[in-house]
């Protein structure tokens, strides 16, 4: 029996067709940093599509007047090192989130975290205003573009954006915005903001 070579087939191999491999997107590193219990480690896992991992431990009496809950009573756990979590945009682009520990005793963790990041959500408590100022500032200081992004707890804010933005002295080019940690939409509408911030970044500096 005769059969016709088809010029698409791949002699030896069980690819047909000109398929090429496609290409992996590329990877960006973004961060998700503020206080201790602004929402962190929720943010980061509302938006992953991978179960997140997480550096969580349990609170224990040692941590009382050194590791304020605010008013989330009802927190029992702390990130001792980061968060971590994949959400993928499209077919070009990935990005790796990293969370930050929000306590001061382990800020120390925070340059190594955020080597080859593009950008931060800083994530804001209006509750807890004053645990906000070092987050602000140490990104203002490495000169990484970020976003602030006030989590509205149960959805209520005590503050509007403008009046955040003048008790944190941000930026105008910085842009502050609301959003939910619970919510996958809401996480993923802030963090597209940060990268449209890198994004900006990188253009100005190529321009000059």
């Amino acid at each position: 029996m005769d059969f016709e070579q088809s010029p698409d087939r791949i002699r030896g191999t069980a690819r047909v067709g000109d398929e090429r491999p496609k290409k992996a997107p590329v990877p960006v590193k973004i961060i998700v940093a503020g206080g201790f219990g602004v929402g962190k480690t929720t943010t980061v896992g509302a938006i992953s599509e991978i179960a997140p991992l997480t550096t969580e431990a349990e609170m224990t009496s040692a941590s009382v007047g050194i590791d304020d809950p605010g008013q989330a009573v009802t927190k029992t756990t702390t990130t001792i090192a980061m968060d971590f979590g994949v959400l993928t945009i499209d077919q070009t682009l990935k990005l790796y989130i990293f969370g930050t520990p929000g306590q001061p005793r382990f800020a120390f963790m925070w340059d190594d975290l955020i080597k080859g990041a593009l950008g931060a959500l800083v994530v804001v408590d209006t509750n807890r205003i004053d645990d906000c100022y070092p987050a602000v500032d140490y990104f203002e200081r490495a000169g990484l573009p970020f976003v602030v992004g006030v989590n509205t707890f149960n959805g209520q804010m005590n503050y509007n954006l403008e009046e955040v933005r003048w008790a944190l002295a941000v930026r105008d080019d910085v842009p502050v915005l609301s959003f939910d940690a619970r919510f996958r939409a809401s996480v993923r509408d802030a963090l597209l903001v940060v990268l449209d911030q890198a994004l900006d970044k990188a253009i100005r500096a190529k321009s000059t």
